[in-house]
């Protein structure tokens, strides 16, 4: 029996499924474990000797729908319950350019 080709041949079954946490194919079926998440443990699997991991899942890497809100609402000082001011139609606000001849 060789190492290579003939062997490869015999590999049908799979060890890792999908995780629904994280989505990734790394959910062990055996082992119960996601191996990119760590799902079922509460905390999110990541360590500090891998810099480069830590970027690919930190926050802002995914669609933010809720914190996207919060960024814009900050800049505007977290207002609530106001109504902006109407603008109207036919008087246009004062031109800042300076008119050269």
């Amino acid at each position: 029996m060789t190492k290579g080709t003939s062997s490869f041949g015999k590999r049908h079954n799979k060890t890792h499924t999908l995780c629904r946490r994280c989505g990734g194919r790394s959910y062990h079926i055996q082992k119960k474990t996601c191996s990119s998440c760590g799902y079922p443990e509460k905390r999110i699997r990541k360590f500090n000797w891998s810099t480069k991991a830590k970027r690919r899942k930190t926050q802002g890497t995914g669609r933010m729908r809720h914190l996207r809100k919060v960024f814009r609402r900050f800049r505007n000082g977290f207002r609530e319950g106001t109504v902006a001011k109407k603008i109207v139609k036919g008087s246009a606000p004062p031109s800042t350019a300076v008119a050269t001849k």
